[in-house]
């Protein structure tokens, strides 16, 4: 019994010492990890996004109606080619009469910039020699007279969009004033582009002189453009002379001469006078900053432009480039609704640039303020 004994307790003992085994390690493992604990989610699809309802936009106002054009027909002259015309009276009227339009040379220039040429120092060959005498001073012809009717004072502002030669775009704004007493008118021209937030002026035309039966008579146009000097434009009506301060070049001044200030308003004031003058060829000898030409406008016929004030109805008159005279293109929209106003203008550069001027306001002023 005694040894039946000691078997069975070194039994307990081996069966106690073999639970014992890895037990320490276990529970060293079960203090250092804390449990895991796995938990299903439903996965659910993202809800569609919320649209949110566009509120109901007011109905704008339709535009007001076109006006009616005035109902006489107007004869579309037909481009210039560039051929010298038949020579012989405009209009049928004789010669020289007043009512006689200036005849172009083959040059593309009118009677009027020819006879002014033989004031010029002519160049080359035999030229050169004759330039030692003094040229005769040849009689300024007689230009086609118009009908005007001045329009009331008005400040005109307009969007410019250009188009340099090498593609650069820019854009800015134009101020086209204007202001009248009985016997005397002033027109500013303002062009420039805005920077953040400050205006930079590029180019400033001021015209100022009389005003008479010829509808604007200047006698004087100042051009001041960035980063350049000063130029001035002179109308001598006493001594009959066209003359420049950045050139030589002097023209006889004959009848109806504008310079680039005025001629967009003096188309206006010729509208104004009897709309049956934009038939043929519109003649007007124009001074510039160095030189002078005669601008030959032709009617190219009735249009209508989109502007920020609306739909306008126009005509449209434009002055085709002429090899060997001026190579570049003016065009002008006048609107009768607006007294004839010029409310867009366009000018193509013979580099290929293009500037456009629209309008998108018309401010109407007291006359002489």
């Amino acid at each position: 019994m005694l040894g039946t004994a000691t078997v069975l307790l070194h039994l307990l003992v081996l069966d106690w010492f073999s639970g014992q085994v890895g037990r320490p390690r276990e529970d060293a493992l079960r203090r250092q990890a804390p449990p895991v604990t796995a938990e299903l989610v439903e996965v659910r699809p993202d809800p569609p996004p919320q649209v949110q309802a566009v509120p109901p936009q007011p109905a704008l106002e339709p535009p007001p109606p076109l006006p009616q054009l005035p109902p006489e027909p107007v004869e579309v002259a037909q481009e210039d080619t560039g051929a010298p015309p038949a020579a012989g009276p405009a209009d049928g009227a004789p010669a020289g009469a007043p009512g006689a339009a200036p005849v172009p040379d083959a040059a593309g220039k009118g009677s009027a910039a020819v006879a002014a040429a033989g004031v010029q120092s002519p160049q080359g060959g035999a030229a050169a020699q004759q330039a030692a005498e003094p040229a005769p001073a040849k009689p300024a012809p007689e230009a086609r007279h118009y009908k005007t009717d001045l329009p009331p004072p008005a400040d005109i502002t307009l969007d410019v969009a250009r188009t340099d030669a090498n593609g650069t775009r820019w854009s800015g704004n134009t101020l086209l004033s204007w202001t009248l007493t009985p016997t005397s008118y002033r027109i500013r021209i303002e062009t420039g582009i805005t920077i953040v937030f400050a205006k930079v002026n590029l180019l400033t035309l001021t015209s100022e002189g009389t005003v008479g039966e010829e509808g604007f008579m200047p006698t004087l146009m100042t051009e001041k453009r960035r980063g350049r000097s000063m130029t001035a434009t002179h109308f001598n009506r006493k001594d009959g002379k066209l003359s420049f301060s950045a050139s030589e070049a002097n023209y006889p001044l004959v009848w109806g001469a504008q310079d680039k200030a005025s001629v967009p308003l003096q188309l206006t004031a010729i509208a104004r006078g009897d709309p049956q003058q934009l038939s043929g060829n519109i003649d007007i000898l124009v001074g510039e900053d160095r030189d002078a030409s005669v601008f030959s406008f032709v009617v190219m016929g009735q249009e209508e432009l989109d502007t920020r004030m609306g739909k306008m109805a126009t005509w449209h008159l434009a002055r085709p480039p002429k090899p060997g005279s001026y190579n570049s293109r003016l065009d002008v929209w006048l609107a009768p609704a607006y007294g004839w106003v010029p409310v867009q203008i366009r000018n193509l550069e013979s580099s290929g640039a293009v500037t456009t001027q629209t309008v998108n306001n018309i401010v109407m002023k007291n006359s002489g303020s």
